[in-house]
């Protein structure tokens, strides 16, 4: 039986043989010698058609683009034919679900699909490390938007970092507004400063703001502008 090293890995016990995007071939004699003297680990043998520098680089980098495309769909597609479900963010919430959590499973599926293509060898390393930079950013926007600014789940951080209080207080001000239209601060890792926020948002005439006090879909008080 062929040994594996977790999560259904083979290992490469033959120093002479590494595998290449899920593909088995014969290893240069760099390779072979590092492989001798423990220098490469099994791991690295299987994923060795990236380096762990351009496998890294990936992943941060589509961290980043994701960031873009959230803005993107936030913007046009959840405040435009998808309000249909995100709605349901900005109205108080009656449990802990709502319409507007189809999103972050419908955004989890590429992930899911990447990664499982990249760590069968069916594809590339690529898809393994864009899979896992797409899960990264999940990561991220769950544990900021759902956990520290809408605190679905109570967790007792206070924003206390300039960046933090910005992006935190920028998502707030989006919430600002409860109608499909007019609102401001579409990105979750980056944010414009509140004072330009405010700002645009008095330049709009306020349409849509709810009044001072009111709740969001948190239940929280929503800030004032």
């Amino acid at each position: 039986m062929q040994a594996t090293i977790g999560l259904g890995i083979p290992a490469l016990t033959n120093p002479e043989r590494v595998k290449v995007s899920g593909v088995e071939q014969p290893a240069s004699a760099a390779h072979a010698k590092r492989m001798k003297q423990g220098r490469i680990s099994c791991l690295q043998c299987y994923i060795g058609g990236m380096s762990w520098t351009t496998g890294l680089l990936t992943f941060f980098a589509t961290i980043l683009g994701m960031e873009v495309f959230a803005y993107v769909v936030h913007r046009w597609v959840m405040h435009g034919f998808g309000w249909f479900l995100h709605e349901s963010h900005h109205r108080p919430r009656t449990g802990f679900w709502e319409l507007n959590d189809w999103y972050f499973v419908i955004f989890a599926l590429p992930s899911i699909v990447l990664l499982v293509l990249g760590t069968s060898g069916t594809t590339g390393d690529w898809a393994t490390w864009i899979g896992a930079g797409i899960a990264g950013y999940g990561a991220i926007y769950l544990g900021f938007h759902d956990v520290i600014v809408h605190r679905r789940v109570e967790s007792g951080y206070v924003p206390r970092w300039s960046y933090m209080k910005r992006i935190v207080q920028a998502h707030r001000l989006h919430h600002v507004v409860g109608t499909k239209h007019g609102t401001v601060s579409f990105g979750f890792i980056y944010a414009p400063k509140p004072e330009v926020l405010k700002a645009e948002l008095r330049r709009r005439g306020m349409d849509g703001v709810r009044a001072a006090g009111a709740q969001d879909g948190s239940g929280r008080v929503v800030e004032r502008v």
